[in-house]
């Protein structure tokens, strides 16, 4: 164990971490949801750090805008069209070899969120989407695990952390959120505010798994790097009619996931989710002849229509439709070439 612990020196130096807090922090696990921009920095700072299991959940792959804020990522990824959890697991183990990384290529929903909350410690948001902010929420109330939210846009940043038990929770804070349109692929984001916003998740997270809850601070803080505002509130009392910490409803975890049809706001981009999974090879074999041009990878496939628009197929039965925010129109590409 000792000689284990050398390469955390640095680190046990810390007087509130020590040795004793390097322990947990290796006998600890964490879920992190979303490997993009805020979910690559939390991942390489906690791996270092020692976290000794990572988990982490994303349904997307590489591409070439990614690179300019999402640092586990390189021009080789785009090439190879890998998905985030794919690549940003390689990544991780040669960084840290002594822990446990396991990277799914999935999309949370309220179906599967809890096949991956058996002995997680803390859940760490690394979305970009409200939706699956709630159902981080309910899930961590449910199973009383801190959620340590994070959102990064522009040169804005936000984070909080919500503890069952001691803290209001996210639905508390934020009863309804519309979409207001601004997300990094409409208004942009700098890479600097994502760092920011994910190292701060990543040292809350070491508080709370090295028994330091006392330093978490409990407020909302929101800052814009480029105008230099910086501004904290307290999170404040639980609402009494809260479904989620009051009333144990937990909505967005017990609906179900009606709507396989989504538009990725600003992506150009629908998700449809089939029925069933894709088997990949079956269906390159399928657009052979369909499309102007295919792309398999062990990972997705990509498939480009005579239309214009392109689908990326996942074995997990999803297909991203590039080239249209039209509902109908997406869903009558899939009709038309794979079935509703």
């Amino acid at each position: 164990m000792k000689e284990s612990l050398g390469r955390y020196s640095r680190q046990m130096l810390f007087q509130p971490i020590g040795e004793e807090g390097q322990k947990k922090l290796l006998l600890s696990k964490v879920l992190i949801v979303g490997m993009g921009a805020l979910g690559t920095v939390v991942a390489n700072h906690l791996a270092r750090a020692g976290v000794g299991n990572l988990v982490f959940c994303d349904r997307d792959y590489v591409e070439m805008s990614n690179l300019q804020r999402q640092t586990l990522f390189d021009e080789d990824d785009v090439e190879q069209f890998l998905p985030k959890a794919v690549a940003a697991e390689k990544k991780l183990r040669k960084l840290n070899s002594d822990i446990k990384i396991e990277g799914h290529v999935t999309d949370i929903a309220s179906h599967n969120i809890e096949e991956f909350m058996e002995g997680v410690d803390v859940i760490v948001d690394g979305t970009d989407n409200f939706q699956t902010r709630y159902l981080i929420n309910d899930v961590a109330y449910k199973y009383g695990v801190p959620f340590i939210y994070g959102g990064a846009v522009s040169s804005r940043g936000m984070g909080a952390t919500f503890i069952p038990g001691k803290t209001s929770c996210l639905r508390c804070l934020f009863p309804t959120h519309d979409s207001s349109g601004q997300t990094c692929d409409t208004i942009g984001v700098l890479s600097p505010v994502v760092d920011i916003v994910a190292s701060l998740e990543a040292l809350t997270c070491l508080k709370l798994l090295t028994g330091n809850e006392e330093e978490v601070a409990n407020e909302l803080m929101t800052f814009d790097v480029w105008k230099n505002h910086h501004f904290s509130m307290k999170l404040g009392s639980a609402n009494d009619q809260c479904p989620t910490c009051q009333l144990k409803e937990f909505p967005n975890l017990t609906q179900s996931d009606q709507d396989q049809v989504t538009t990725l706001c600003g992506r150009d981009t629908v998700q449809v989710v089939n029925a069933s999974p894709f088997d990949l090879k079956e269906w390159e074999e399928k657009f052979d002849s369909l499309a102007k041009k295919t792309k398999r990878t062990p990972f997705l496939l990509r498939v480009h229509l005579y239309e214009g628009e392109t689908f990326v197929l996942f074995p997990d039965g999803r297909t991203l439709i590039q080239g249209t925010e039209d509902v109908s129109r997406a869903k009558s590409l899939f009709s038309k070439y794979i079935g509703m």
